[in-house]
């Protein structure tokens, strides 16, 4: 299992737009993609519920990486979240 941490930049936080090209990077992969703020967590490959987590600018959020292809999966989801928010 892979994990890594981000704290959102985008002034406007994870909304439409960002949330609806992380949610097709994230469905590219099989592994199983958890998005977690505080004590929420959601599955990143719903756009409910990345949109549904409510993150702002300055939250951090962790995704965590479970299953075959974790390892590339990570590396394109961190890279997706320095360059959107």
């Amino acid at each position: 299992m892979k994990e890594i941490s981000y704290v959102i930049k985008d002034e406007l936080g994870i909304h439409a737009r960002p949330a609806g090209l992380l949610v097709k990077a994230a469905s590219g992969y099989k592994c199983k993609i958890m998005i977690r703020k505080g004590t929420t967590e959601k599955d990143a490959k719903s756009i409910f519920g990345v949109m549904g987590l409510g993150a702002k600018h300055g939250d951090e959020i962790r995704v965590t990486f479970n299953g075959t292809d974790e390892d590339e999966a990570s590396i394109t989801i961190r890279d997706f979240l320095k360059n959107n928010l």
